[in-house]
């Protein structure tokens, strides 16, 4: 069977050839999206491509199927400084930030919420990263950001399910605030809350 390819012809006959980079980053957004609405084991590769418009034989070629579609997604976030430490800034501005990404990356929250109800696609690749975090919030007590009889793994997962929290429960939100979760509006005013609660957790 011929290999799978992106390659084809214009009408007069001319070779035209398909930009690699650019169908693997749409197939890349694609995924996000499909795996963000149903989880990994919900998404379907054949919808992945329909989104993307690409052959889903494509996926295949480029990915070596669904899992590693997956892994490449995760991998790509990680590149971009999703969810990375980032010491140079306060931890205030850090999580407001993350509260503010809920507008541009409420797919990526969703898959990592899906994640942890159904136990799919996560990786031991994962560990490293994470243990990366609570060593940033244990630096940041060493430098009197934090005060330090705080545990730092119960101050990660307080901000994270803080920094979370439109989008696991937007109905509540909604019902506190009477505004929608993913309202630009309600999201700047928590973040700017949510930076000052954070700012009383030094000593």
């Amino acid at each position: 069977m011929p290999r799978p390819t992106d390659a084809g012809r214009s009408p007069n006959g001319a070779p035209r050839v398909r930009d690699a980079d650019r169908t693997r980053a749409a197939i890349l957004d694609a995924a996000l999206v499909e795996f963000g609405e149903h989880g990994y084991a919900g998404a379907r590769t054949g919808a992945i491509a329909r989104r993307a418009g690409v052959n889903a034989q494509l996926i295949s070629y480029y990915f070596d199927g669904k899992q590693g579609l997956y892994k490449a997604l995760t991998q790509r976030w990680r590149e971009a400084g999703g969810g990375a430490p980032r010491p140079e800034q306060p931890l205030a501005e850090v999580v407001a930030s993350y509260v503010r990404a809920n507008l541009t990356s409420r797919s990526m929250t969703r898959l990592l919420i899906w994640e942890g109800l159904t136990g799919s696609g996560m990786d031991d690749a994962d560990l490293p990263f994470f243990a990366e975090m609570v060593a940033d919030v244990r630096r940041r007590q060493e430098r009197g950001e934090i005060a330090a009889d705080l545990d730092p793994t119960a101050v990660l997962l307080t901000l994270f399910g803080a920094a979370l929290a439109p989008t696991v429960l937007p109905h509540v939100v909604e019902r506190v605030t009477g505004r929608a979760a993913d309202s630009p509006e309600f999201l700047d005013d928590y973040a700017t809350r949510l930076a000052q609660i954070v700012e009383r957790l030094s000593p």
